[in-house]
Order: C-alpha cells, then structure tokens, then sequence
C-alpha cells in the first residue's frame, strides 16, 4: 500500500511543509516517486520517518538525522555507525532528563509553598530575608511592597 503525502501528514502529525523541508534537507531519499513525480510512501517508509521524528523530537540537529539517514541507506555496514550515533543521543537525553528532573524538584517545592495554608507568612518570611540581606549588604532594595487586600 502507498500514501500520499497528505496521507502521510495527517498518519504522522507532520505538516507536509515539514515533510517537504525533510524532503529537501536529505532526510528522505528512501521515499519514491511515481510517474507524474509525487512522493509514494509506504509502510516502510512511515516507519523510518516515524524515528526522524522521535531523533528530532528528542533535540538531535537535521545534519546527525541526515547522516543517520545515510547510514540506513547504506544497509547493514552502518550498524557500528548508527549504534554509535544512537548512544551518544541517548547520553544527551540522559542528562537532559536529569536537568529536568532537577529543575521539576525546584517547580514543585515552590509549589509546596504556594499551595500551603500558610503560603502567604512563608513568602512574607522570604521576602524579609531577602530585604534584610539587602540592607546588611548595603544594597538598594529592589523589592516592591504591596499592600494584600482580602
């Protein structure tokens, strides 16, 4: 069975600008064209197009996907190339997971803060810290106060 480009943009969530722009930045050669010269797709090809998305996805650059690309393209030799290519992503993805999980654990302990009952004594606490350090150090104090009406 063959698709459309249509077809094929509305199977993988992809516009068939970015396609297109696949298309010409080398990501798809594996993709045929009939006679009057529109890309067929098959079910093969979906797949492969399916891992473009995941690599782009997950932050890797146009230029590591098109060389990933051509390591498909070049059959079963490229193996030690593509194994390599995908560890180093998985590295990457690693730590910024471990980034993110870092910042999540700040994102929620603020808010612990704003979601306790008493949120507003322990943010007027932070706020005073904050002014005292400023004053102590000689330093303007850049915060505003507000009046908290109920």
């Amino acid at each position: 069975m063959t698709y459309t480009i249509k077809e094929v943009s509305e199977k993988v969530g992809l516009s068939i600008y970015t396609l297109r722009y696949y298309d010409k930045e080398g990501l798809l050669p594996f993709v045929a064209r009939n006679d009057a010269g529109y890309r067929e797709f098959t079910d093969g090809d979906l797949n492969i197009i399916h891992t473009i998305c995941c690599l782009n996805n997950t932050g890797m650059k146009i230029s590591a996907i098109r060389q990933y690309i051509a390591d498909v393209m070049a059959g079963p030799a490229s193996i030690d190339d593509r194994k390599r290519l995908f560890h180093d992503h998985r590295e990457k993805i690693l730590e910024q997971q471990r980034i993110i999980a870092e910042n999540l654990k700040e994102i929620d302990y603020k808010l612990d803060i704003y979601d306790a009952p008493n949120a507003e004594d322990i943010v007027s606490r932070e706020l005073q810290f904050a002014e005292a350090e400023k004053t102590a150090n000689a330093l303007e104090n850049p915060y505003v106060k507000t009046l908290i009406s109920h």
